[in-house]
């Protein structure tokens, strides 16, 4: 009664997002490929010429991640901004986590990313956040996704091997390849023999140039890992 859930679109009682206003955002039906710069959309199954699960084109074969899903563009809808403001900042709503996951699962079974043979074998992390963030916020929106996605998937999650070990700039104020200077050996992962021969899913809020999941997945494929995939609600284009 003291603190009713609001709609971030139009204020209604009773949800942080209310059907009318869900019905606003463009949910993507399409997988995308990892490049900057006009990231082509990527055809579903064999006919396409590509392998099952392909996630890349012909220019970005050489990242570390196998591919990328994610559910909203971020620059077109002010909604969808006001979503991600309020999971990552003051009054921090915690309990986006779930209407968040939802967006991405509607995702998932829109793009065909909901078969078995994609989440067989597979684990959920999310991209650790600096422990000074961490303190002040109380949590790690990534994790909080992350332990929703699961429950839904039936992928387990694993939060505590892939860990930061130094502090960085935030992304937004650098320039790409000061991005990639910024995160370089920030990460580690504590336990390798964990993901060895598994496929993971990073799990994470935006996905803006790359850097960050980019430099994950470096460090989990030399732990071992088989695949290192992307899961974002938002991509920015």
């Amino acid at each position: 009664m003291l603190f009713p859930k609001l709609c971030l679109g139009c204020q209604k009682e009773g949800t942080y997002l209310c059907d009318d206003c869900r019905t606003l955002l463009e949910i993507s039906e399409f997988n995308y490929c990892l490049c900057n710069q006009n990231p082509q959309r990527l055809p579903q199954g064999q006919k396409s010429g590509l392998p099952a699960q392909a996630g890349k084109c012909s220019r970005c074969q050489n990242k570390n991640l196998s591919g990328l899903y994610f559910a909203l563009p971020y620059k077109e809808k002010t909604l969808t901004r006001k979503l991600i403001h309020q999971f990552k900042y003051p009054p921090y709503l915690k309990d986006l986590a779930k209407t968040l996951a939802s967006i991405l699962i509607e995702h998932f079974v829109l793009a065909k990313n909901n078969t078995n043979e994609i989440w067989n074998n597979s684990i959920l992390m999310p991209v650790p956040l600096d422990k000074n963030k961490l303190k002040i916020r109380g949590y790690n929106q990534s994790g909080e996704l992350a332990k929703e996605l699961s429950k839904v998937l039936q992928v387990p999650v694993i939060s505590d091997n892939l860990i930061k070990i130094k502090p960085t700039k935030p992304q937004m104020e650098l320039t790409k390849s000061e991005r990639e200077m910024n995160l370089k050996d920030a990460f580690k992962t504590i336990n390798p023999s964990e993901l060895a021969g598994k496929k993971i899913f990073l799990v994470d809020d935006v996905y803006t140039t790359g850097s960050t999941m980019e430099e994950c997945a470096r460090v989990l494929k030399e732990s071992g890992a088989k695949k290192v995939w992307g899961i974002c609600l938002t991509r920015e284009e």
